[in-house]
């Protein structure tokens, strides 16, 4: 049986049992309610049976004086008779399931009828001036017979009141009794039923769970598990996982020390190799250093001879030009002079002029892996800010429109991030499109998310910066970022180390930057800077 069907039974039959505990306590609850409603009745009947009688008597008294002083103005009250007739029409409605009480009513609303007819007689006898002779029995009686007959019907309307009330009260009493003893039943019923099916829990399943647990922490710890849990259900097929688990990590202990051992001799022989490269590395940027400063002295050499050359050959066209010689003498030398001698050494210094400048590129690029960072929190924006405002007379020039956006802040030598934002910058507005207006925008995209799964963890910023100039081919992009490689050389002058320069700075600070361009359309290079210190 499955684990869902097992809860669904542990469930769902104390669940039955205590919602039939619950409907009887329901219904003794209903039962207590009936019986307070009923005594509540009982007590307003008793209420209004009572103060019947004094409205009843007062007005008696009212009836007396009046014949006594012969004043009608004592009998002529209607609102005592409606009070009366009020009173006994609400007792009427409250015993309206008794007819023998319905009865007693009944009656006494027929006494009270006769006993105002009389009154009303009695009145307009006074209003006539007539004698009271004809009511002298009722002046000399206490009270009128019909008063007194109400009153005996009253006292037997509240005698039968009072016998109800007081059954009413038994009953509410016992019916309390069943309640309370109907809610404890409940209580302890529930109590029991919970008891029951946690220990039938504990037996069936936890149990189970708990040699599960054992077999878990056994494998945990590398340990023998325990033998294997009979049955169907998700338990014993999880065991029976465990015991797959634990086979398999035998298996692959017995593969373990070798494998370690590898990896071992892998991680010594990658120790090697990266020793090798930084020593290498180290080797190339002196390789180029020592290169560059001994080549100088012979370029320099070879500019100066050029020069003397040059001199020589201006002594000599002078010689030349005083000796007289014969026509075709005179013609030869000059175009020896003027022609071959001159156009080599242009191609000369020119070749110099070049060899001297790929020098100075060699040793900024050595240079730039070799200076030592000042880090410190560098105002990207103050720093593009500067850039822009050296740069405002090939801005004016070229018509161009650069919009600065907010820049934050960046982690990083100054004197860096200003080389590699004024390499980005003046490109753009180098390679702009003279056929258009160039615009040139610089800014920084949204906030990238915190990756927890870098060590050391760095937060970084992106910044950008985005023209709409001549665009990069599709097959030079490989090359964007390699030394000495210029694109659209007629448009503007360099020696193509600018972008290699960027990266080899940008990668110093442990960022990154790339390129996305299109031909004719534009490019926007984006750089990956750190916003602060890597925690460790």
């Amino acid at each position: 049986m499955k684990l869902f069907t097992k809860g669904l039974l542990l469930i769902a039959l104390p669940s039955v049992i205590e919602l039939a505990l619950l409907g009887v306590v329901f219904d003794t609850q209903q039962q207590t309610a009936q019986a307070v409603q009923w005594v509540a009745d009982s007590q307003q009947v008793l209420y209004q049976s009572t103060s019947l009688i004094d409205p009843l008597l007062r007005q008696a008294a009212r009836v007396r004086t009046g014949m006594v002083v012969g004043d009608p103005m004592f009998i002529d009250r209607r609102s005592a008779w409606v009070d009366l007739n009020d009173r006994l029409a609400h007792l009427q409605q409250l015993v309206s399931d008794n007819p023998q009480q319905i009865a007693r009513v009944e009656r006494m609303q027929t006494l009270i009828d006769t006993y105002r007819q009389q009154t009303a007689a009695i009145s307009q006898a006074l209003h006539e001036g007539r004698s009271m002779n004809a009511f002298a029995l009722l002046e000399s009686e206490p009270l009128p017979a019909s008063v007194d007959a109400f009153r005996d019907e009253l006292d037997a309307f509240v005698a039968e009141a009072e016998r109800r009330d007081a059954a009413r009260r038994e009953s509410l009493a016992i019916t309390r009794a069943h309640q309370q003893f109907a809610l404890g039943a409940a209580v302890i019923g529930s109590m029991l039923i919970w008891a029951v099916a946690a220990l039938m829990f504990a037996r069936g399943i936890g149990r189970r769970i708990e040699v599960l647990t054992g077999n878990a922490e056994r494998l945990g710890g590398g340990r023998t598990l325990h033998a294997p849990l009979s049955g169907t259900d998700e338990i014993a097929a999880l065991d029976a996982v465990l015991h797959d688990t634990s086979a398999r990590l035998r298996a692959a202990d017995a593969g373990q020390a070798a494998l370690k051992t590898r990896l071992e001799a892998r991680a010594k022989e990658l120790a090697v190799v990266n020793e090798e490269l930084r020593q290498e590395t180290q080797d190339n940027e002196m390789f180029i250093y020592s290169v560059s400063h001994d080549l100088r002295s012979p370029l320099v050499n070879l500019q100066g001879f050029s020069k003397e050359l040059q001199v020589s050959c201006d002594d000599l066209r002078a010689t030349v030009e005083s000796a007289q010689l014969p026509p075709a003498e005179h013609k030869r030398l000059a175009h020896v002079l003027d022609g071959d001698v001159r156009e080599s050494l242009h191609y000369l210094r020119t070749a110099v002029t070049r060899a001297a400048a790929i020098i100075d590129a060699l040793l900024r690029i050595s240079r730039a892996g070799r200076l030592e960072y000042q880090w410190q929190r560098v105002s990207i924006g103050r720093t593009v800010a500067r850039i822009v405002d050296g740069l405002q007379a090939g801005i004016g020039q070229r018509g161009a429109l650069v919009t600065v956006r907010e820049l934050p802040p960046a982690w990083g030598d100054p004197g860096a991030i200003e080389q590699i934002f004024s390499h980005l910058i003046g490109n753009a507005l180098n390679y702009l499109d003279p056929s258009r207006g160039g615009r040139i925008e610089v800014g920084a995209l949204e906030r990238e998310p915190l990756d927890e799964t870098r060590l050391p963890v760095i937060r970084t910023r992106t910044y950008y910066v985005r023209d709409n100039g001549l665009g990069i081919p599709a097959a030079y992009m490989s090359k964007v970022f390699r030394a000495f490689q210029r694109l659209h050389g007629d448009v503007a002058k360099g020696d193509g180390i600018g972008l290699a320069m960027v990266r080899r700075l940008v990668e110093r600070h442990g960022g990154r930057i790339w390129v996305e361009s299109s031909e004719g359309a534009g490019s926007t290079f984006f750089v990956v800077l750190p916003e602060q210190p890597a925690r460790l």
